[in-house]
């Protein structure tokens, strides 16, 4: 597939000039015009472009890439080493931050839903990001964050009352604790997100709502993998989601 046909198909199904990100989305590396194998994974690190290059892949896809707002631009050390690895072997870099939190089929948030069993009802926060929803049946705390436990591979932080009853849940993926006050305004009984502050403590004590913090990069495994396999069905690229280990 042409390099810039698939950038096109990628940023129109994701919205990405709708949204005001830290990062720049979509095509971060050129690489080769033409594109048959995609390497998925959750960030650019060195790991996933070693696996990249053995794997003879065409482009790279993830939702954490590089050129965040406020870093050192400089090439040099780290930088210079993952750039270098993109470009010698003439492979593509794409990256979709928020775009692929927020996508209503594909996003993080969306397939956190299918993965938590929790029923979608709406949406809170900034560029409606957040997600609302309720659990099917209504569980204890401690029961809830064993079974999210169980789906994701990993045992969550658990800030609240084991025994409280949660019925209503708010989540959103990554390091999303500052969305924290705002799921609490919306009466849920539990929080979920990716990542934790010493001030969510508090909040969790102090107002009653519980919050799970399952992981940075275990929260935002599935929306790459599901956006993987969208692009395999739609135009029979040859996709592959590598899992490189991150306990945060």
């Amino acid at each position: 597939m042409d390099r810039a046909e698939l950038q096109r198909y990628m940023d129109t199904l994701l919205e990405v000039g709708r949204f005001k990100d830290y990062c720049p989305n979509g095509l971060q590396v050129e690489g080769r015009s033409e594109i048959r194998r995609i390497i998925c994974g959750v960030t650019a690190c060195q790991a996933l472009l070693d696996e990249a290059v053995a794997r003879q892949a065409d482009a790279v896809l993830v939702h954490h890439g590089y050129f965040w707002k406020g870093e050192d631009g400089r090439i040099t050390g780290m930088r210079r080493q993952r750039l270098s690895t993109l470009i010698k072997h003439d492979i593509n870099l794409f990256a979709y931050h928020l775009p692929l939190d927020a996508h209503p089929e594909l996003g993080n948030n969306a397939r956190l839903a299918e993965v938590l069993d929790c029923v979608p009802e709406g949406r809170f926060g900034e560029q409606d990001l957040g997600w609302l929803g309720s659990l099917p049946h209504p569980l204890p705390l401690g029961e809830f964050a064993r079974h999210v436990g169980q789906r994701v591979g990993r045992g969550p932080l658990v800030l609240g009352d084991e025994a409280r009853l949660v019925r209503r849940v708010a989540w959103c993926s990554g390091g999303a604790q500052s969305f924290f006050e705002q799921a609490i305004a919306q009466g849920v009984d539990c929080y979920v997100s990716g990542e934790v502050s010493e001030q969510t403590t508090h909040l969790a004590r102090e107002s009653g709502v519980a919050y799970l913090a399952m992981g940075h990069h275990a929260s935002e495994r599935y929306g790459v993998q599901a956006l993987g396999r969208h692009l395999a069905e739609q135009f029979g690229l040859e996709v592959s989601f590598v899992e490189i280990p991150n306990p945060v």
